[in-house]
């Protein structure tokens, strides 16, 4: 399966993709939140243990949940539609935990693909910070965003660095490039 009217912003944490999808929100797109982040939030309200810091292959099966449904979801609506990170995600961040990658996510992210163009936020170190749910160091950000690069070119995709830049003209560059 395949939605080309899905469109993937990934690379490492901190570097302004929740911005990003923040501001497509407001100018009215249809959106998909970082499954991550809500897990995090959900795991700590319920005192569940599918947390990165707990249970990595958890955290990486619940992310998988979201974003299966979330694709599933969103490949119904009109227009372009921006993702808060995609399934090939998933595979990235097994590999920076030394996690084998189970077969289901493989063929997961195989099956359910996006648009060719994947926009890609490089690392931002001025940007950069940390919270409750964000706990890595600057390093883990910039492992993560090779570790993204890797796995949706891998996976055929063609990646578009995101400039580093205020989140309106980042806005205005996404809207361009995907004719919007």
């Amino acid at each position: 399966m395949s939605s080309p009217k899905l469109f993937v912003i990934t690379g490492g944490p901190g570097a302004g993709k929740s911005t990003l999808i923040a501001a497509l929100a407001h100018a009215g797109f249809a959106v998909a939140p970082e499954a991550g982040r809500r897990i995090i939030q959900k795991q700590q309200a319920a005192g569940g243990s599918a947390l990165p810091w707990t249970d990595p292959l958890a955290f990486a099966q619940a992310m998988l949940v979201h974003d299966l449904e979330s694709y599933a979801r969103l490949a119904a609506e009109p227009g372009p539609v921006f993702c808060d990170r995609g399934i090939p995600d998933v595979i990235g961040y097994l590999r920076l935990e030394r996690i084998a990658v189970p077969d289901a996510m493989r063929r997961a992210a195989r099956e359910h693909r996006y648009n060719q163009r994947v926009f890609v936020c490089p690392p931002w170190h001025e940007i950069y910070s940390t919270d409750s749910e964000r706990r890595q160091t600057p390093e883990i950000a910039e492992h993560t965003y090779a570790a993204m690069v890797e796995v949706y070119t891998e996976l055929g995709y063609t990646l578009i660095d995101v400039p580093r830049a205020p989140v309106d003209t980042r806005l205005r560059f996404v809207r361009e490039t995907v004719g919007a």
